[in-house]
């Protein structure tokens, strides 16, 4: 919101990046387009699709013919995608918002009171938080939820449970991938009872083996489940997993399928233990557990399904987002020959894929441009999509920024890995590894012959020994004239600054524009540095 007025909304996408979704957001009653104050604001929260909105939306589908939703979540998450707002509308969709992310003069110092303002403002906000005191208090919260999570009006999975004071919030920070000042408690999940009816064993791109089990359908926690994987043979073993046998089922995290146990008393009387495969699936060769790890794991560096796995991390949304080359395509690709190696992707012609059934004019064209348009993506979704143990996307931009090119991460050594914060001791011997390796070297040779790019395109987070905000926790107040309030805390968390919420002992620095109000007060009574505006601007270049 700027001065008030909604300018944009988006998905969180990959947590850099997320999709423009502003008019779908304007069809849905609870976001205000007009705050109740002319604020400038960046708020975060949830879009949910409540039961009966689900329940009616579903009983259309099936009076149309058409296929029904398996859970709300599936169907909020489309609804808010859908290219024809008038979808979205007629969906119902509801929000709770929960986070400023960046904001004007609003004098909060806690969750609670951020959430009670996020109300005054005009936005929806969820009725049952509370503020605990104790233990106690929260599990007496969570038992009271717990026993009336199917009255709620929309689905919920557990409690998050959330430091209150903003300021201890900004001290503890993240981790790459959390907040270190939030968590999640589950509660237990939905179980249901089926039978497993086969074993499939499948090869990862690292050439870990792993079984998944087949078994009859059944409905659980919203959607119909047949797959379930058992991760290795200790897992198998441990549960003692026989082909016939009735197993518990359960959704960890109400997301992803897990046999917590065998009904041995339905167990038939035939029963016999799994043979484990000493075979690679796919290639034919010896599998091996390695350094006494649990996983069967095929060394063929050769084996198609190591291959084309690798191929579809790559190009996958994450990595080299190539848009229209899935796992199907790709393994189409393999079989003809056409491709085996990632370069081997940008040597493709119009005349390799008029040979493929079902490829015409637009469709080639369509896949070579997006082909060709991933060689210009920054170095992390490269740095990712290579395939180096334990760096994901997350880690691959902490890499990428920190090293700029993929000269310069190639040729770094232990110590100077270990030097980011968040890369310890094994990652950083994973890295080198990975670089020192031949096949490394001639595939990093053949991008870069295949041009492409081999920089960092984004905008640097430096935090430069020289600068005169590294290191200092700043609160901001005041209108500025010179900058949005968003785009000043960027420049300033670029320059190394902790961009607080509220005025405590220990901030550094209270920098204020015209009409500041009680942080300035407090400010002053606490005794913290005070910077204008103009100074600032000084400061900055």
């Amino acid at each position: 919101y700027e001065n008030g007025k909604l300018v944009r909304g988006s998905t969180r996408g990959d947590g850099t990046i997320g999709e423009d979704i502003t008019k779908n957001l304007q069809t849905i009653a609870s976001i205000p387009q007009t705050l109740t104050k002319p604020v400038s604001i960046e708020v975060r929260g949830e879009c949910y699709m409540p039961k009966q909105a689900f329940a009616d939306l579903n009983q259309q589908q099936e009076e149309r013919g058409e296929a029904v939703f398996a859970n709300p979540r599936n169907a909020a998450a489309g609804s808010l995608r859908q290219l024809d707002t008038r979808v979205t509308k007629a969906r119902k969709l509801d929000t709770f918002i929960y986070t400023i992310a960046t904001f004007d003069n609003l004098q909060v110092a806690t969750q609670h009171e951020a959430i009670n303002t996020l109300e005054e403002l005009g936005f929806a906000t969820n009725p049952t938080q509370r503020v605990c005191q104790s233990l106690d208090e929260i599990w007496q919260y969570i038992d009271e939820y717990q026993a009336q999570r199917d009255q709620l009006a929309y689905g919920i999975d557990g409690i998050v449970l959330k430091v209150n004071d903003l300021d201890l919030q900004a001290q503890l920070g993240h981790t790459v991938k959390v907040p270190r000042w939030e968590i999640a408690y589950k509660f237990p999940s939905e179980e249901a009872l089926t039978v497993v009816r086969k074993i499939e064993w499948t090869v990862g791109r690292t050439g870990v083996v792993t079984p998944t089990a087949i078994m009859d359908p059944v409905q659980l926690a919203g959607s119909t489940v047949a797959r379930a994987t058992l991760n290795n043979v200790d897992q198998i073993q441990a549960k003692g997993v026989r082909l016939g046998d009735t197993v518990k089922l359960h959704k960890a995290g109400d997301i992803i399928p897990e046999i917590t146990e065998v009904v041995l008393d339905k167990r038939p009387a035939e029963s016999v233990e799994l043979q484990i495969p000493t075979q690679c699936p796919s290639c034919g060769r010896e599998l091996v557990h390695l350094n006494g790890e649990v996983a069967l794991r095929c060394i063929n560096p050769d084996c198609p399904a190591q291959i084309v796995a690798r191929l579809e991390h790559f190009t996958s949304r994450n990595a080299m987002n190539i848009n229209g080359l899935g796992p199907r395509l790709l393994q189409v690709f393999f079989a003809h020959k056409l491709v085996r190696s990632f370069a081997d992707l940008y040597a493709l012609r119009p005349d390799d894929l008029a040979e493929l059934d079902n490829f015409k004019e637009k469709r080639i064209n369509g896949l070579l441009d997006a082909i060709d348009n991933s060689r210009q993506n920054s170095l992390e979704r490269l740095v990712n999509g290579i395939g180096i143990p334990g760096v994901g996307i997350k880690m691959a931009r902490i890499l990428a920024e920190h090293f700029l090119t993929m000269e310069k991460l190639a040729q770094a050594n232990e110590e100077a890995l270990t030097e980011i914060d968040a890369v310890g001791d094994i990652l950083a011997a994973n890295i080198v590894t990975f670089f020192q390796s031949e096949a490394a070297k001639a595939t990093i040779e053949e991008l870069a012959a295949a041009g492409v790019n081999m920089t960092f395109n984004g905008q640097v987070t430096t935090q430069a020994e020289d600068s005169f905000f590294n290191d200092k926790t700043v609160v901001l107040t005041g209108k500025l004239e010179n900058y949005t309030r968003s785009e000043l805390k960027e420049k300033l968390e670029n320059l190394g600054a902790n961009v607080a919420g509220s005025v405590s002992k220990k901030t550094d620095l209270l920098i204020a524009g015209t009409d500041a109000g009680s942080k300035l007060t407090k400010a002053q009574e606490l005794g913290v540095a005070v910077m204008r505006e103009a100074e600032m601007k000084d400061k900055l270049s």
